[in-house]
């Protein structure tokens, strides 16, 4: 037996369908978009800061309500800008969440990278087929590599060099031998830095860009990306990633070039973790 909808009756999903027809202001009825993308994102740096201070049930906890929430809440909302921008940040909490739960398979640290950012390429490429993201958008191109390589070791070596002193890190390989050089530079570059600057710049920062314009979206990405690395336990270099961010992102802003910033960011750290602790 079929029932009719009685007239006047209302349904949250149906609300959210009003609102994209109709162009309202917010696709959440009291709303603006821009809270309901900062609510998300205040949510993750909270979480992030009670990991920070050594909270880690509450920060663990906050990060997968915070998964959950922004997956139920994409989908309710799905077809939008705040969907799209939901949709990227979910990679974070999954991020911090594979930092954290990741079986230690290897003595050595350099090879938790791998198993760490190897299985985020799957929930990000889902993300991108989702969305239906072109190659264009994400900056996957090798235009014009040859005159950006010189600027990604000029920008990697002088990052690193400023991180450095930020956050004294130590050395991941046992020597400069090209064996060892070669293995920080593959995971590094490869899975590191192609993978954090997929999420952060190629995705993150295009969709906050798309919701509140090149500036703020910059500005924003830039925030997150510093405060996910709160792991070093230190506000310096929450501080000093956050500025690091903002190279990284405005260098893709004006190049659209995935490559050049993966190479930069890889180049970072290949300088920090290896060649300047052994030179030192």
């Amino acid at each position: 037996m079929k029932h009719k909808k009685l007239k006047g009756s209302w349904n949250l999903r149906d609300s959210f369908k009003k609102a994209r027809t109709e162009n309202i202001e917010s696709v959440i009825p009291g709303l603006t978009d821009t809270y309901v993308i900062s609510i998300a994102m205040l949510m993750i740096i909270l979480a992030e800061l009670l990991l920070y201070s050594g909270n880690y049930r509450a920060g663990v906890t906050l990060h997968v309500i915070t998964l959950i929430a922004l997956s139920v809440s994409s989908i309710w909302i799905d077809g939008t800008h705040v969907a799209r921008s939901l949709q990227v940040l979910t990679l974070l909490p999954i991020l911090r969440l594979l930092n954290m739960s990741m079986p230690v398979f290897s003595e050595m640290t350099i090879n938790l990278y791998v198993y760490i950012y190897a299985p985020l390429i799957v929930p990000a490429y889902l993300v991108i087929r989702h969305q239906n993201i072109s190659k264009e958008t994400l900056g996957v191109h090798f235009k014009n590599m040859a005159k950006y390589v010189p600027l990604a070791f000029i920008v990697g070596i002088i990052i690193a060099q400023g991180e450095h002193f930020t956050i004294h890190a130590g050395n991941l390989i046992p020597d400069l031998s090209i064996a060892s050089l070669l293995k920080i530079s593959i995971i590094m570059i490869f899975f590191v830095g192609f993978v954090e600057e997929l999420v952060f710049r190629s995705l993150i920062q295009t969709r906050f860009s798309e919701s509140f314009g090149d500036f703020k979206g910059l500005l924003l990405a830039s925030l997150l990306f510093g405060v996910m690395h709160s792991g070093y336990g230190t506000i310096y270099e929450i501080f000093f990633t956050g500025f690091a961010g903002l190279i990284f992102g405005y260098m893709f802003q004006k190049t659209n070039s995935l490559p050049l910033i993966t190479l930069a960011h890889g180049l970072v750290n290949i300088f920090l973790f290896g060649i300047i602790p052994l030179m030192a």
